[in-house]
């Protein structure tokens, strides 16, 4: 039989999601954790590989198993053998040609940006930062130049294994919430650092050392070392995937909780 998991997890501390050699990956404490549910090696596959640093809200995940189970035991009873950055959120059994990342029609992702004069502490780890003011709104005029269809390479990691640097971006939005700033991004597919790199080239708008059309310029050229640096993965987070009706999975999009800002003390 085949089941889905709907997993959320911290990467501060991860290897990112693709099983590593040295087993501190996401994959890797969850093929362990299942399999000692199963009693016989499990293996995994996710709707998107998130690099090491990087979050997930709602990670979607499928593998296949002839040992029977109860639901709760696909997430209490893997739970228990989860680190605690880990934790499967829901379980359940799927049609066999249904794929975690082939069935996916789009994916989420949302970047949380830090923007004040001093780095934070309480959230380290699990924000990105920039200490110079940027401005909100010419960045949400930048990104509108990134929807549609376009050949992402000058937003394309070096080490990139996609078969073709073509996407489609269907939202590329930005909204201020107190000292944070709130990047979401969906498409039908991502390259490897397309979303930091993309984040990374709009705080340089923001902050004034481009101007907003220089995102059309950079997707023209496609050249990624014309672009900005790559920005940290901190504050990157992977909200979930969308899948036809007809599977008929729980939720499999759970959008990021922002940080409140500060209230006063009672």
């Amino acid at each position: 039989m085949r089941i889905a998991l709907g997993l959320e997890y911290c990467g501060a501390t991860l290897s990112g999601w693709q099983s590593q050699p040295d087993r501190r990956a996401a994959q890797d404490a969850l093929e362990r954790a299942l399999g000692a549910i199963a009693t016989v090696p499990v293996r995994t596959v996710a709707a998107g590989r998130t690099d090491a640093g990087v979050h997930a809200t709602m990670q979607i995940v499928h593998f296949d198993t002839t040992v029977e189970r109860p639901e709760t035991a696909w997430v209490r009873g893997v739970n228990a053998h989860l680190p605690p950055a880990m934790a499967v959120q829901w379980a359940q059994p799927v049609a066999v040609d249904f794929h975690a990342r082939f069935a996916a029609t789009a994916r989420h992702y949302t970047y949380v940006l830090g923007n004040r004069a001093v780095r934070p502490a309480l959230l380290a780890g699990r924000i990105g930062w920039y200490h110079r003011p940027l401005d909100a709104a010419v960045m949400a005029t930048a990104a509108r130049a990134l929807l549609g269809t376009h050949d992402f390479s000058a937003f394309r990691a070096a080490e990139c294994q996609a078969h073709s640097p073509v996407r489609t971006m269907t939202a590329a939005t930005i909204a201020a919430h107190g000292e944070y700033l709130c990047f979401d991004f969906c498409a039908n597919a991502f390259l490897h650092h397309m979303i930091r790199n993309i984040v990374g080239a709009l705080i340089w708008i923001g902050a004034g050392k481009r101007p907003p059309g220089w995102i059309t310029e950079l997707l023209a050229g496609r050249d990624r070392r014309l672009a900005a640096p790559t920005f940290a993965a901190a504050g990157l987070y992977f909200t979930g995937a969308d899948y036809d009706s007809r599977w008929s999975l729980p939720p499999t999009r759970r959008p990021l909780a922002l940080p409140r800002p500060e209230a006063s003390g009672s």
